[in-house]
């Protein structure tokens, strides 16, 4: 992913200190960041989802894509140096290369939740009623209209 740091070395870059977040979840920025170098960890309702410290990784690009607030928040762990993008939109729109690079790093993120709630779904065949949710996430994944149907 460094390569994609090509493509944002005319923008300003921004530092934050250990401890200091960079994304507030639930706050709409209309922002993305690119590390740059540095630690971060993206924390879900004070539930640590990962740790990041790949250069060229994307921040903010499901709030801003999504038009909603930011669903975590992401805190830097050590000093880190990251590219902003304050106007992503806008920023997109003219850099189809970067619209790219987001498209396949979300793909991915979809395939592994994809993989794993198959996993789950295997695992818990028959063995408990209320698990009949991890269909319904399937479901949704697949065809967005299915979501609820299993319910009524």
């Amino acid at each position: 992913m460094a390569d994609i740091l090509d493509y944002c070395s005319d923008l300003n870059e921004v530092r934050f200190k250990p401890g200091q977040d960079m994304l507030p979840e639930g706050e709409r920025l209309g922002k993305l960041l690119v590390l740059i170098d540095g630690q971060v960890e993206v924390i879900r309702e004070r539930t640590q989802v990962t740790h990041v410290d790949e250069p060229g990784s994307v921040f903010g690009e499901m709030s801003v894509l999504l038009d909603m607030p930011h669903s975590a928040t992401v805190k830097a762990l050590s000093a880190v140096r990251a590219y902003e993008i304050p106007d992503a939109l806008t920023f997109l729109d003219g850099h189809p290369e970067m619209s790219l690079h987001i498209a396949t790093i979300l793909a991915r993120r979809l395939y592994y939740t994809t993989s794993y709630l198959v996993d789950l779904q295997q695992q818990a065949a028959g063995k408990r009623q209320d698990l009949d949710l991890v269909d319904e996430i399937l479901a949704s994944l697949v065809d967005p209209a299915e979501t609820g149907k299993k319910r009524k």
